[in-house]
């Protein structure tokens, strides 16, 4: 063969004419094939299409699949494609999907009688309902799989695919291996033979590489041909579209894919499986901000997570002071937050709600020490049967401040800020590990931190980051916050920032732009003059340059001790709000909320009045959108609604 891509896929449906038990069905806005499982024989075509010139199947190739997988049963494999000859029930080369897994098949010929490879990629997560695309790259003993252009999974065997598979009688297969046992039951969008080359670089050239695209069948492409004069559609298509009326409904899995129309705001919303997604809505702006809950708190609150819990509701955490009597949880009930649950806590900092598979986990970052004099914070894990939150694992720690959680590769992860250990505040902070054997988070990594405040995990592309906001060390508030990047394993420093008490990094994206926000809380240096103020200063914006690849800056803010920032959209239109929380004189201060405005950047559009302003959470339920602040000085947090036109 040249070095042309070899259709599959498209070699299946000739002129559009498609084969028995193939059907196009779409699924989140992208095309795809359904295999039925009765005629597996009626889904497959002689190599000899593909292979006109040689009947050698190449000795160096890609293999490009895009599918969509549904739930694969545990010990069940389902075949994506085979290459079998017709006198053999043996697979020349295939590739099949186990759970978590995939396996690429090959025969060699080379060994006495012959002999079946198995080349095994694990923790190879695709059935999540989600389009993915696969990228198989073969080479001798060397079998290489990118998922999604993401960070390559390299395996090297023993028998290397041999040099010479001859395909003569031989067929392709789609989604079976010419037996009803083990048909794919997702979408195949996407099947690709790429002889002598490494396709990943031609297919990670788009920002959507769940669906990146070497070469599609017509009859699967995203614009349909257009019919001629009263011509039905060439190709007709299927989707499970279903349009729910009425007050908002439920969003979960079983609900994917559906629509939902709200009547009082003119919008239509996509089920994603957790959440619904605007798809059309007249447009609402922010024309101010009224205060609509005064939210009392057991005590001064530090930090406040808001969360929801699928079928159970919306929730706000507060991290407070004092214990007793710690902290406590607020459930979203007709329209206010009330009392739901009190949690022991020292000094709590912040909480960090996440989940692992279906388990659902809040941890908190304590600051002081327990009555008995230990040094802990805590992971609580929601309990279906209780209806609340019970221990679940202690993690000693030093002064915490924050608890970051996020996955990556598959991998679950949780990360803590210690601020300090006695006077030493040139401590190391830890990344711990999920250990699905025993269930419990295990120490992965540590990485030493300057009296740090805050984790931030984001990820660009197929690469993840982890940003330390660094506050103190020991002399001045002026030193470096660092952004960390995931290579080989672990995180390695990518680049150092500047910055003045940093007490918060918020990443958020606007289009196609990617921004990283510090809130700079105070500029003290002990061997260094005293500044006129030490709290009003900048806080900075830093936008990502991709040519020079790291972050520069792109706007500073004057700030009074800023602690937080969060980002948040009404409508069209992209909002900072910062937590000022002491000018040098007050703690009543007023917080900003900037407007983004394109060339001029974040503009201050709304001033309000605060008190020790600590931490800004921003969230929506289907009466409005909210902003809730909490106050470090006083037992009282605020809910404000956002007042639309």
């Amino acid at each position: 063969t040249d070095l042309r891509p070899l259709d599959i896929l498209s070699e299946a449906v000739p002129a559009g004419a498609l084969a028995r038990g193939m059907r196009v069905f779409q699924a989140q806005g992208v095309r795809g094939f359904q295999l039925a499982a009765s005629r597996p024989r009626a889904l497959g075509f002689p190599a000899s299409r593909l292979f006109i010139h040689c009947d050698r199947f190449p000795e160096e190739f890609s293999i490009i699949v895009t599918l969509r997988v549904l739930g694969v049963p545990a010990k069940r494999n389902e075949y994506i494609f085979t290459l079998m000859a017709e006198e053999s029930p043996g697979v020349l080369v295939g590739l099949r999907y186990a759970p978590d897994k995939l396996h690429f098949l090959f025969w060699s010929q080379e060994r006495a009688g012959g002999w079946q490879t198995r080349v095994t990629f694990p923790n190879v997560s695709l059935s999540d309902g989600h389009w993915h695309t696969l990228v198989l790259a073969v080479s001798g003993q060397s079998f290489s799989l990118t998922m999604d252009c993401s960070i390559p999974k390299d395996v090297v065997v023993e028998t290397p695919f041999p040099a010479s598979l001859s395909v003569r009688r031989a067929s392709f297969y789609l989604g079976n291996r010419r037996r009803r046992k083990g048909v794919f039951t997702g979408l195949l969008r996407q099947l690709v033979l790429l002889p002598g080359a490494d396709a990943t670089p031609r297919i990670c050239t788009t920002m959507n590489f769940k669906v990146a695209t070497l070469s599609v069948p017509a009859i699967l492409q995203d614009v349909p041909v257009k019919p001629v004069s009263n011509e039905v559609l060439k190709y007709p298509y299927e989707t499970d579209t279903k349009v729910t009326l009425g007050s908002r409904p439920r969003c979960t899995k079983q609900e994917k894919a559906q629509f939902w129309f709200n009547a009082f705001r003119r919008g239509l919303y996509l089920c994603n499986g957790s959440t619904w997604i605007s798809m059309l809505e007249v447009k609402h702006r922010l024309d101010y901000v009224e205060e609509y809950q005064n939210l009392v708190t057991n005590s001064e609150t530090m930090g406040i997570e808001v969360f929801t819990i699928p079928k159970v509701g919306l929730f706000a955490a507060t991290a407070n002071r004092i214990s007793p009597p710690g902290s406590a949880i607020y459930k979203w009930t007709d329209g206010k937050f009330v009392p739901y649950q009190n949690i022991p806590t020292y000094q709590a900092q912040s909480w960090k709600y996440f989940t692992i598979g279906k388990k659902i986990f809040l941890a908190v970052a304590n600051f002081e020490q327990n009555e008995r004099g230990q040094e802990f914070s805590v992971i609580y894990k929601w309990s279906r049967r209780k209806a609340k939150f019970i221990t679940y694992q202690r993690i000693t720690t030093h002064s915490a401040r924050d608890w970051e959680a996020f996955v990556i590769e598959g991998e679950a992860f949780l990360a803590v800020v210690n601020h300090r250990e006695g006077n030493n505040h040139n401590i190391d902070s830890v990344i711990y590990r999920w250990n699905p054997r025993t269930g419990l988070f295990e120490t992965n990594q540590t990485i030493p931190t300057s009296g740090a405040y805050d984790w931030e995990f984001f990820t660009i592309g197929p690469y993840s980051f982890l940003a330390v906001a660094n506050t103190f060390n020991g002399t001045s508030t002026k030193i470096y916050s660092h952004i960390y990047i995931w290579l080989s394993g672990s995180f390695q420093l990518f680049q150092s920032i500047l910055t003045f008490g940093a007490a918060d990094w918020e990443v958020f994206r606007i289009g196609d732009r990617v921004f990283l926000a510090v809130a700079n809380s105070h500029s003290y240096d002990s061997g260094m003059p005293a500044p006129s103020n030490f709290y009003a200063i900048n806080s900075s914006i830093y936008e990502l340059n991709i040519t020079a690849q790291m972050f520069v800056k792109f706007q500073d803010l004057l700030t009074y001790s800023a602690l937080d920032w969060e980002f948040f959209s009404v409508g069209d239109d992209s909002f900072l709000v910062v937590a000022n929380s002491f000018d040098g004189f007050t703690f009543s201060v007023n917080s900003v909320i900037y407007r983004w405005q394109g060339y001029e950047g974040f503009v201050a559009a709304h001033h309000l009045p605060t008190v020790g302003c600590r931490d800004w959470e921003a969230f929506h339920t289907a009466e409005g959108s909210y902003l809730l602040y909490s106050s470090a000085r006083e037992p009282l947090s605020k809910v404000l609604k956002l007042k639309t036109t």
